[in-house]
């Protein structure tokens, strides 16, 4: 044996094999199994057992591999169900791995026999005596069961072979036990040996005081547990039974008051005489006595009567708000309805529009015309199912849904209730709520409601149910379609004006707790906050800078003692600042190639230049001012069209060959979309290429097809308004568009000139000097 310098390697990871002691793994990887094979056909099946340095390496290299290992020799090897060989082998002794001369398809590597150095007899007798001893003292604690360590030193073993022996049980990392293998003198692996043992026992010495310590704090514990249990236990025997049979029967006595439906009643009592027979100091205690207490405190039977006079509920409307004519027409119709028929009008009401034009407070001079309670839920952000139907009772924490709480609220069967921001609510992993609320909407469901936290039906049926949301387009088709639309749109700038003298402005006093008298605010600076500091639909922002004059006007009293402030249009900067915003104007001049076009945005109508040159290049569209997608395809139309009809319109073809054509709309920062500008840009391109000038005063809106036709748009109200703001004389407009014409202002209807067009060419006339 001595003779054989290279044999195959198999290289193990996680464990330190040990020599003198037998060494047993699972073997698995390819070139492990090929070293095997060769070992027993080849080499005797001896073989090197080599050590990784990585235990989590899949496919370890030469450098991955320990300078020392062992030699082994292999004793039994049996096939496992999974294809991996059971190996046992006998570690016969220390080597140390010179090179691997051969990595494929399994590792063979010359090798090194080492020898154990033994220095001081005397020193070795003694730490040989002093281990020996600590492994009869704390053998279980030290070394892993089953090693029969004591009883293989009896039989007079090298001092080697002991350590050796006692390192192999002992109970320390396998990756410490690598030390071991690497050291070659003896008496150092002695003294290692001991350091190991007594660490050993300090970290049991450590393990068995914490133990104590957690063992004597369980102990305080459960005696503080069983004294609060005794005195709760004394405390019921001395009267807290007593008390718990009043508020049970109180309970009943309110279950029968609220005059359930029988079904309901029934199961209420069955719930209390649940209640009845379990014990207080149980959390199912609560639970019962929370479900029964929202069963009392939601309305069976109680409604208000509603008004039945219309000219009544006409003057409340009219009196907190101004406008909105055909919203508020729609609710006096429904009040028709309902008095001719004596019965709850089917009929869900969605009021959609952008932020600030009333929506919830037109629900709240709803309910206040019908003399009805009013009760709101945000369903903003709602993601969960459960938040409409309410939790299951076998949940812990488990609540009813919004709907029943909303009714409980309201405290009566026919409330109205108003459903804010339907449109934000979302889906996910818990389920859909936009699902849920198609039987709390739907008229021929809501008489037999489902909330999984009564566990019994609900009638809904009496409810007046208002909606409101911003976009139409985010309400699911299935829910949108059990609603009735009503659009409230942008408020024009008399609309707002109005607001705000009629009903902002005293609000604000009264809030800030100013007399009428003391705060002089004159018309035309309500009209010169509402086109230079705000640009919204509704008129909260126009509200916060009415609030902050009034806040100023306050200071400057208290400050200088004056009796009044009068705020007028010279001094109103003094107070809130220079203008934030300012409304595009028309040109101060007929130009080439520059065109206004109208437009319409969250914040209401505006006016859009759209500008047009050319200059030689090779015949591409250049698009600029942050273009939508829609917009951009309107330019694209517009220039084909004009190329199309460039002879008709005296254009030299070679112009579209030999130049580039830029069209740029300001402000380039603000993003833009959308079809309406169609014959803007093709009344530019037109305008820039023929050389021809356009009128100044002339503002224009349409979508653009290649055959030259002028589709209608949206938003007209809002761009006719902007239009006349801006300094506009005449405004075209899509032929079929004429229809909305009666929902233009007649304060503006009054200085423009609206032209209807039914192609481009009509455009071109009416717009080209």
């Amino acid at each position: 044996m001595e003779s054989i310098k290279s044999l195959p390697a198999v290289a193990v990871r996680g464990v330190v094999p040990i020599p003198n002691n037998d060494f047993r793994i699972e073997v698995g990887r390819k070139k492990s199994l090929d070293a095997i094979e060769a070992s027993e056909k080849d080499f005797g099946q001896y073989i090197l057992i080599a050590i990784q340095k990585d235990p989590l390496n899949e496919d370890p290299t030469v450098d991955d591999i320990e300078e020392y290992g062992t030699l082994a020799k292999i004793s039994m090897k049996i096939k496992l169900p999974n294809g991996n060989f059971k190996v046992k082998f006998n570690v016969l002794e220390r080597v140390k791995i010179k090179e691997f001369f051969l990595t494929e398809p399994y590792f063979v590597a010359n090798y090194d026999e080492v020898e154990t150095n033994i220095t001081s007899d005397e020193e070795e007798v003694t730490l040989v005596k002093m281990i020996v001893q600590e492994i009869a003292e704390n053998e279980t604690n030290i070394l892993m069961p089953n090693n029969n360590v004591i009883e293989k030193v009896q039989q007079g073993l090298t001092t080697n072979k002991v350590v050796d022996l006692i390192v192999n049980f002992l109970k320390i990392e396998e990756t410490e036990k690598y030390r071991y293998l690497a050291e070659n003198s003896l008496n150092k692996r002695l003294k290692m040996l001991l350091e190991d043992i007594n660490r050993q026992k300090m970290i049991i010495d450590l393990e068995r005081k914490i133990n104590e310590e957690v063992k004597k704090s369980i102990d305080e514990n459960q005696k503080e547990y069983y004294l609060r249990e005794k005195m709760r236990a004394i405390q019921n025997e001395l009267g807290d039974k007593v008390k718990r049979e009043e508020e049970i029967e109180e309970l009943r006595e309110l279950i029968i008051e609220a005059k359930m439906p029988a079904n309901i009643e029934e199961k209420a009592l069955q719930e209390l005489a649940r209640l009845r027979s379990t014990p207080s100091a149980m959390a199912e205690s609560s639970i019962i006595k929370t479900y029964l207490d929202f069963l009392v405190a939601l309305p069976w039977y109680e409604t208000s009567k509603d008004l039945d006079d219309l000219s009544l509920v006409q003057k409340s409307l009219d009196k907190n708000h101004y406008g909105l004519e055909k919203v508020k027409d729609r609710i006096v119709e429904y009040l028709a309805v309902k008095i001719m028929t004596q019965k709850n009008p089917q009929t869900i009401l969605c009021l959609v529009g952008p932020p600030g034009v009333g929506k919830t407070s037109l629900a709240i001079s709803i309910a206040e015309a019908l003399n009805r309670k009013f009760v709101k839920q945000s369903l903003g952000g709602v993601r969960d199912e459960s938040e409409i139907r309410g939790h299951r009772r076998t949940y812990i924490g488990a609540l009813p849904g919004r709907i029943l709480n909303g009714m409980k609220a309201a405290g009566t069967l026919n409330p109205v209730f108003l459903l804010d921001e339907i449109d934000k609510m979302a889906s996910d992993y818990k389920g859909d709520p936009a699902s849920a609320m198609l039987e709390v909407l739907d008229p021929e469901q809501n008489s037999k409601f489902s909330d999984h936290y009564l566990e019994e039906q609900y009638d809904l049926s009496q409810v007046l149910f208002i909606t409101t949301a911003n976009y139409l387009e985010n309400i699911p088709a299935p829910l949108r379609d059990r609603m009735e639309i009503v659009e409230l749109s942008s408020y024009t700038e008399h609309e707002k004006f109005e607001i705000a003298k009629r009903h902002l402005v005293s609000k604000q006093l009264e809030a800030h707790g100013l007399k009428p008298e003391q705060f002089i605010l004159d018309d035309e600076v309500i009209y010169y906050m509402i086109q230079h500091y705000t640009r919204e639909a509704g008129v909260r922002e126009l509200n916060r800078y009415i609030g902050a004059l009034i806040r100023k006007a306050i200071k400057e009293i208290l400050i200088t003692k004056e009796k009044s402030v009068h705020i007028s249009k010279d001094n109103v900067e003094n107070y809130i600042g220079k203008p934030k915003f300012t409304h595009n104007t028309t040109e101060n001049k007929d130009r080439i190639g520059v065109v206004t076009g109208l437009a319409y945005t969250q914040y209401g109508g505006d006016t859009l230049p759209v500008e047009v040159t050319y200059y030689k290049g090779r015949g591409q569209l250049v698009l600029t001012g942050k273009l939508g997608d829609v917009m951009k395809e309107s330019a694209q139309t517009a220039l084909s069209y004009v190329k199309a009809n460039a002879e008709r319109f005296n254009i030299d073809p070679e112009l579209f060959k030999e130049n580039d054509v830029h069209v740029h709309v300001p402000e380039g920062a603000i993003p833009k979309d959308g079809p309406s500008a169609g014959i803007t840009m093709a009344t530019a391109i037109y305008s820039a290429l023929a050389n021809k000038f356009v009128k100044r005063d002339v503002g224009m809106t349409g979508e653009v097809t290649l055959r030259g036709l002028v589709l209608p748009i949206g938003g007209l109200k809002e761009k006719s308004i902007a239009a006349h703001r801006s300094g506009i004389k005449t405004i075209l407009i899509p032929k079929d568009n004429v229809r909305d014409i009666d929902d233009i202002p007649v304060e503006v209807k009054e200085n423009l000139t609206i032209i209807p067009v039914e192609t481009v060419d009509d455009v071109f006339a009416n717009a080209i000097k």
